[in-house]
């Protein structure tokens, strides 16, 4: 196929640089679906596996921890021994790991099918984005390819549910698994004709020691901060937390002595690398966190049952969609930064918005202000996924695609459980004002810890709804829109400060021009 150029002699993506793109996006669909797909599966797997509660939240958790831990390593593994052969290797395991957590019979085998589930699907992310970047050579073409494999991912979360309980509803609860293996073995049989390979012939070995260190760095940190939203303050979280900081500093110090490290550290000397990195987190950490509270704020706060929820948060979800799709258009014709301050800002409103609409607890107005947090969101997390990837050496674009997925990961845990924890103290501090005379000490432990709790007790007590309830439904309120205003403070002084990073560098005009 002939290659067309533009003016300045960047070769044009033909038909298979596209259809290729497509198989990628395909990949990640499924990986992002698997993030989600198991919700509506938990109460048959519970009533055929019969799982302790231990067991249960390891079925649920397992996956993103072991994918959060490999992303890493499996990204530099893609730079040193060819992308495409660990993307290929890794839909393989992804495939057959598919196939045994289908056919688990027990709650341990379903807990280690989908421990391989994690380590296969951590080649994907930074395999498919490194592949992405080697096949559009073009700038605006690029991003446009980045758009749509973002876009991907935002499928994955909203139709993994959906395609869930489809399933569910004619099909045993192993069918979710299923769904996946048809996926991998077109990305099997197609990649080798659609997709280039990429190695850096100089990239040197895998050393073993700084894979173990970066796995005892990552998941102890996920492990205490996903814990810490679902428990609170505990001593166990926070050892966690902080052996794995303490093995992080260890990890750091390995990685400046090796000629060919497992990171390379030097990339954070590059100011676009991290202030992109740092919008990058910042994004994840409060879209997660307010997210989080929009969801239990429906139910808990407005009364709406399940699945209500979930049809009033469609308008939303396909703004993210449709935005994923055409973020590069905005991109192409601002340019990356005035796109990531603009999106900061657009976010930081938005943010304003849902905690005016929690404190008057509105729903129209929250579910308004999470269109506009997405209208903002995700042209920014693009954006920034492409400088992370763009402003490291080519060699190394796996490392850094690993770097921004790892980066989501950590913002999302830590979005979920330092603003779950402020909208609780907020809660309880609430809820000291309470007058909870009439219930028993177990029940006024309840009430007083969690919004649910006090749903719960008020369902048991079989009359109209209790004064105290309605404390705690402004407690939950209150402290949704403290968090909201937290962000909104937050992303503003966030772009005042990445203003000023992107504006010492070249990057600062159109993509284009670069």
């Amino acid at each position: 196929m002939q290659e067309k150029t533009t003016g300045i002699s960047k070769p044009l993506a033909g038909r298979r640089e596209w259809i290729g793109l497509c198989i990628l996006s395909t990949a990640c669909l499924v990986y992002s679906m698997d993030l989600s797909v198991l919700f509506l599966a938990m109460p048959a797997i519970v009533t055929d596996l019969n799982p302790t509660a231990s067991e249960l939240l390891w079925i649920n958790d397992i996956y993103g921890f072991m994918v959060a831990g490999f992303l890493v390593t499996m990204g530099t593994l893609g730079d040193r021994i060819g992308r495409r052969r660990v993307l290929l290797i890794g839909a393989f395991a992804f495939g057959l790991a598919s196939t045994l957590a289908a056919f688990a019979s027990t709650a341990q085998q379903l807990i280690i099918a989908r421990a391989l589930l994690g380590i296969a699907g951590a080649t994907i992310a930074p395999s498919t984005l490194s592949l992405v970047v080697s096949l559009f050579q073009d700038e605006s073409e690029r991003t446009r390819a980045i758009s749509i494999w973002g876009t991907a991912f935002a499928l994955g979360g909203l139709v993994g549910p959906l395609l869930g309980g489809v399933l569910l509803q004619y099909f045993h609860w192993g069918s979710v698994f299923l769904i996946n293996i048809p996926v991998m073995l077109a990305l099997l049989i197609a990649a080798p004709f659609l997709l280039p390979e990429y190695k850096n012939e100089d990239g040197g070995g895998l050393d073993l020691p700084s894979v173990v260190l970066s796995l005892a760095t990552v998941l102890p940190i996920i492990y205490g901060f996903k814990h810490m939203a679902a428990d609170g303050f505990a001593p166990r979280q926070l050892l966690a937390i902080a052996a794995g900081m303490l093995v992080g500093v260890i990890f750091v110090r390995r990685q400046k002595s090796l000629a060919h490290p497992l990171i390379d550290i030097g990339l954070f000397r590059i100011p676009a690398f991290v202030a992109s990195l740092l919008v990058n987190l910042a994004g994840v950490f409060f879209v997660f966190g307010v997210f989080l509270f929009q969801n239990l704020f429906l139910q808990l706060v407005l009364g709406l049952s399940p699945l209500e929820a979930a049809l009033w948060s469609v308008p939303s979800a396909l703004v993210f969609t449709i935005m994923s799709f055409q973020a590069y258009r905005f991109i192409n014709h601002l340019g990356p930064t005035k796109t990531v301050l603009l999106g900061l800002l657009v976010n930081a409103v938005g943010t304003s918005v849902m905690a005016a609409a929690a404190y008057a607890e509105s729903l129209v107005c929250v579910l308004g202000a999470s269109m506009l947090i997405g209208l903002g969101f995700v042209p920014v997390i693009l954006t920034t996924t492409g400088l992370i990837v763009g402003a490291a050496p080519p060699e190394q674009a796996g490392s850094a695609s690993a770097i921004s997925e790892t980066s989501a990961e950590f913002g999302g845990a830590l979005g979920v459980a330092l603003l779950g924890s402020l909208g609780t103290l907020v809660y309880r501090m609430t809820m000291g004002g309470a007058d909870l005379s009439g219930l028993n000490s177990a029940q006024q432990l309840a009430v007083s810890s969690t919004l649910a709790g006090a749903v719960e007790t008020a369902k048991t007590m079989g009359e109209a709804a209790p004064a105290w309830l309605g404390v705690a439904r402004t407690g939950f309120s209150l402290g949704f829109a403290t968090c909201c205003a937290v962000a909104s403070v937050t992303l503003l002084l966030l772009t005042g400060l990445a203003r000023r990073i992107y504006a010492s560098t070249h990057i600062s005009g159109h993509p284009a021009a670069s």
